[in-house]
């Protein structure tokens, strides 16, 4: 985890505030890779003294100051945590402090825990107090210095700006004392809420274990799906995630009171927690009896989701479906349809094996729309991969307003896989050319890592020698046979002396390798080649990917080469022109590059692709 390191006195000895948040700044430019904006700037230099103020005034002149404070696993950053000793126990006490300059806020009506701030674009927001208490919740779940400790950490929301009757209503949503929300008129009290969980003894040693401690394994999203559906939450949604949650909720609530269907749109990159918004919304829907069903253009994905709730567990399995399953539904006959995935809808459900009596040449949005009173989206625009998969935020809204609907839209803009790490997306999307700017040099990231193996036998051996989930992909260049009739599969992937099966073609085992759509979450998929298309939805701790011979590079810059690429979607040039075939293949290699949670290994077919990202990836090599 990284934060900057401050003291009391540092602060308050800081020459002027600018100078204060230049250092911030810098902090979190060299970390994260992420230009602070002129609004976060400005919240240094004026809620940073404050606090420091504060605890000077409450005697706590040698507590440390843990600012901009990343959350393990994630990309999000807390305002402050403060640490140091608890005054009763003399153990290590830790106060996640979230500083809000709001002059005015009220509560929304869009969801439980969702406020509208004065002068705030974007609408809704979460309530303060609440975000700080999932803060608090998430470094229990992660942390082992926490060891799931509810006494070891609390919260506080400090609007420092505001009196009582500019946020009426706020406090009265605030559920515990683990997350508390304060205004400049409560100064007093927050005084006393900090001098009951910190003393003014040195909490650098405090700071040091919580920086330094191990972080537990990410739940997986796969193994905790019946639990989560059945029994209660197991995810910890933070900031715009809870935000699309109680939206949708929200829109639920007014669905049954009126003639109403609103439209929610969530997007967001690998890893920002749509498919854990999904199976949270499903749940809560399930507990609650609603008539709510999930649905995905992924035989993969929908076949993991049905496999893990176990035996006996029909009703659940029948909760997933597919995009194509909504061909017949009566309109809005479900409250909620949550269409994860949704970058894969395409044009119609039908296709030529389809009975012609069915085949009515309704689109398959119009379905999906139509077929619940809350039709949720989840998408990522830059995972389009095949020829016909239309689900792009334009599309969707175009049509919902085409036909009337209210449209609400979230952006999960945080990064959780890839260890959080936003560098390494944004180095990916500048690598492939799906950002601007241009490739740039690899210069690390201490919550991810990222390595180039000179041959595909470093990469294995790499992958064998970890700890936790593995996987090796690689891009659709070589063919894909059929299974030997003992129950074996042909090494296709073939690179020089070395050689690898696909993973299996189909939805059934052969031999120990498990069928395709469980190849990313069955232990014996490792030692298969996955490809985009069982890899897709999927994460594992660390990632090994082939960059296939339809990539070179040529002038600084990565070209594809369509003469190399077997994907029989890309077959027809027809179908599928040259600047299609381009940018779905960089969509595939986006999708193959950021499927790791821990760290990355990258073996370039290609000699001159492969001496081009060794001057990139150069001092992370091993």
């Amino acid at each position: 985890m990284t934060a900057l390191r401050l003291s009391v006195e540092n602060v308050l000895a800081s020459p002027n505030e600018a100078v204060l948040a230049e250092a911030i700044a810098e902090h979190v430019r060299a970390t994260t890779g992420h230009r602070s904006s002129p609004s976060e700037i400005r919240s240094w230099q004026r809620s940073l003294p404050a606090l420091a103020r504060d605890l000077a005034d409450a005697g706590l002149h040698r507590v440390e100051m843990l600012v901009e404070y990343k959350l393990p696993l994630t990309s999000k950053r807390a305002d402050v945590v403060l640490a140091g000793v608890h005054p009763r126990t003399g153990e290590d006490s830790y106060v996640v402090i979230e500083l809000k300059q709001w002059s005015r806020a009220e509560p929304s009506e869009s969801g439980e825990h969702l406020v509208i701030v004065d002068g705030m674009p974007g609408g809704e927001t979460l309530h303060p107090a609440e975000q700080v208490r999932r803060y608090c919740e998430y470094m229990r779940d992660f942390l082992g210095a926490l060891n799931g400790n509810q006494d070891a950490v609390y919260g506080a929301a400090y609007l420092h700006n505001a009196m009582d009757l500019d946020v009426d209503g706020l406090s009265e949503q605030v559920r515990d004392e683990h997350s508390r929300l304060f205004t400049k008129q409560r100064r007093g009290e927050f005084l006393r809420y900090l001098g009951e969980r910190l003393s003014d003894k040195p909490g650098a040693e405090a700071a040091d274990r919580l920086l330094n401690s191990a972080v537990a394994p990410s739940k997986q999203l796969m193994t905790y799906a019946s639990a989560e559906i059945r029994e209660r939450e197991q995810f910890t949604l933070l900031d715009e995630q809870q935000v699309a949650y109680e939206m949708v909720m929200g829109a639920v609530d007014k669905a049954r009171r009126a003639d109403f269907k609103q439209v929610v749109i969530v997007t967001g990159g690998p890893g920002s927690g749509k498919s854990v918004i999904a199976l949270s919304l499903l749940g809560e829907l399930y507990r609650q009896g609603r008539t709510a069903l999930h649905a995905t253009g992924s035989q993969s994905f929908t076949q993991t989701m049905r496999r893990y709730p176990g035996r006996g567990s029909t009703r659940i399995k029948n909760l997933f479906m597919y995009f194509n399953s909504f061909i017949d539904a009566e309109q809005n006959s479900l409250d909620v349809l949550i269409c994860d995935e949704a970058h894969r809808i395409r044009e119609t459900s039908t296709n030529r094996f389809t009975p012609a009596a069915k085949r009515s040449g309704r689109s398959q949005l119009d379905e999906l729309l139509s077929a619940a009173r809350v039709p949720v989206f989840l998408l990522d625009e830059h995972q389009v991969v095949r020829p016909g998969e239309l689900g792009t935020v334009e599309g969707i809204e175009t049509y919902a307003r085409s036909k009337g609907y209210d449209i609400r839209r979230v952006s999960l803009n945080e990064q959780f896989r890839c260890g959080g790490s936003r560098k390494y997306e944004q180095w990916v999307l500048r690598l492939l050319g799906l950002a601007d700017g241009g490739a740039t040099a690899w210069n690390g990231d201490e919550d991810f890592e990222v390595r180039l193996a000179d041959s595909p036998q470093e990469l294995v051996a790499f992958l064998g020698a970890q700890t936790g989930t593995a996987r090796m992909t690689a891009g659709f260049c070589w063919s894909w046979s059929d299974p030997l009739s003992d129950d074996t599969l042909v090494d296709d992937v073939v690179i020089g002396d070395w050689s690898r099966p696909w993973n299996t073609k189909k939805d059934r085992a052969v031999g120990n390798y498990p069928p395709s759509m469980l190849w990313a979450s069955d232990p014996n998929g490792f030692g298969q080649v996955g490809c985009v298309y069982t890899a897709q939805g999927f994460e594992y701790d660390w990632n090994g990917i082939i960059l296939g011979p339809d990539l070179t590079v040529r002038d600084g810059r990565l070209v594809t080469v369509r003469a190399e690429n077997k994907d029989p979607a890309f077959k027809s040039r027809k179908n599928v022109p040259d600047s299609d075939f381009d940018q779905l293949v960089r969509n595939v290699y986006k999708v193959l590059l950021t499927r790791g949670m821990r760290g990355t290994m990258i073996y370039a077919v290609d000699i001159d692709l492969r001496n081009f990202l060794a001057d990139l990836i150069g001092s992370t090599r091993p």
